[in-house]
């Protein structure tokens, strides 16, 4: 029987790694500062993050993006993102490389996945496009593995 308790909750483990933490946060910053949009880079980690399983970033980065003002019907369809009109081209060529460089193994970060970034994206920001995806799978693999605890959803506002 498994559980869901923590080995290591989230501010138990900044306290114990505060270097790493400070790391992770710098690369966060850098992602936010290079001009990729709060929305878009949100929608990302959240896509990775399902993928991954990992409960506490989806939560986090939900949040996030809420507070970002990224549509709820993008929210909500993120996971199936391929099958929604919803999604600019922009966008579904960052969840493709998301996706690609999530599931890494299963060699989908080709030169047509490559050519698709590269059709919505200068150089600058596909190096902090690929830099912010390799910092959410570094988090979820962080996280789930600890099984920090999600937050609770913010009340809804009456």
């Amino acid at each position: 029987m498994s559980t869901t308790a923590p080995r290591i909750d989230f501010p138990q483990f900044k306290a114990l790694a505060p270097a790493v933490y400070a790391g992770l946060a710098a690369i966060s910053q850098a992602v936010v500062a290079s001009g990729l949009g709060k929305d878009l880079v949100e929608l990302l980690k959240i896509r990775a993050s399902q993928i991954n399983g990992c409960a506490f970033c989806c939560q986090f980065h939900l949040t996030l993006a809420r507070a970002a003002h990224v549509p709820q019907a993008k929210l909500d369809l993120v996971a199936v993102w391929r099958d929604s009109p919803i999604f600019s081209s922009r966008e579904r060529a960052a969840l493709a490389w998301t996706e690609a460089l999530t599931k890494i193994a299963d060699d989908i970060a080709d030169d047509s996945s490559y050519s698709a970034l590269q059709a919505e994206f200068s150089e600058t920001e596909i190096a902090h496009l690929t830099t912010a995806i390799g910092h959410i799978n570094a988090w979820n693999r962080i996280a789930a593995s600890l099984r920090f605890t999600p937050a609770p959803p913010p009340a809804p506002s009456a």
